[in-house]
């Protein structure tokens, strides 16, 4: 008897990833990268990060999770419980920064290291056209500092008006921000987040660039 064939498993698009932590949070692969999870939300470590520390907020019902977020942004209620989580976020990333910070700096004295305002250098947002199937809020350090961060679109993803902060919201409904494609966002030249060098579209040379100003910025 011939043997049967083996079913296929179901084709899973990469644009579902983050589906994983929303509707299986208690498997192997979910939990290590999860920060906290409650009936509402879920914070999770950012699998492929654009910066030193970069994190990721989740809303877990599916009604919210499907949409666009500057759609489910228009909510007060909605957008009021994701500051709350989004504060949450930006402790646990802060408190990262600050483990960096005294590791790159061991010769500070405590209150040195302590009077630096990390808050000022977090960036908390959305992707006017996200990547990703699932709704969710980026929260991480100013940096730009990744392996991840591999060309240009990845950089200007969150250096332009690409990337819309949290305390914009919600939106005007004449916002040019609503039009991604149109403004050209993506395709912009390359400007260092930091001291605002010009790099045209050589990203190879933005790069080197960025890991210089990491080191700058870790020990300012």
């Amino acid at each position: 008897m011939a043997p049967k064939p083996k079913k296929r498993s179901p084709h899973v698009s990469w644009r579902d990833g983050l589906g994983l932590y929303i509707n299986t949070p208690e498997s192997p692969a979910a939990t290590s990268q999860i920060l906290f999870l409650n009936p509402e939300f879920v914070g999770i470590w950012d699998l492929y990060p654009k910066a030193s520390v970069h994190t990721l907020l989740l809303p877990r019902a599916p009604h919210l999770s499907a949409q666009h977020p500057i759609k489910a942004l228009e909510s007060p209620n909605f957008l009021m419980c994701v500051r709350q989580q989004v504060a949450q976020l930006t402790d646990l990333v802060v408190a990262e920064l600050q483990r960096r910070y005294e590791l790159a700096n061991p010769d500070r004295s405590a209150s040195q290291q302590q009077a630096r305002d990390w808050r000022s250098e977090v960036m908390a947002g959305v992707h006017s056209r996200p990547s990703m199937n699932h709704l969710h809020i980026h929260v991480l350090s100013v940096d730009r500092h990744s392996k991840c961060l591999k060309h240009r679109k990845h950089y200007n993803s969150f250096s332009t008006d690409f990337f819309i902060p949290i305390s914009d919201f919600p939106l005007g409904s004449d916002d040019p921000r609503r039009h991604p494609e149109r403004e050209g966002y993506l395709n912009s030249d390359l400007k260092c987040w930091r001291c605002g060098k010009m790099f045209g579209k050589k990203f190879t040379e933005l790069k080197r660039h960025l890991a210089e100003e990491y080191e700058n910025w870790m020990r300012q």
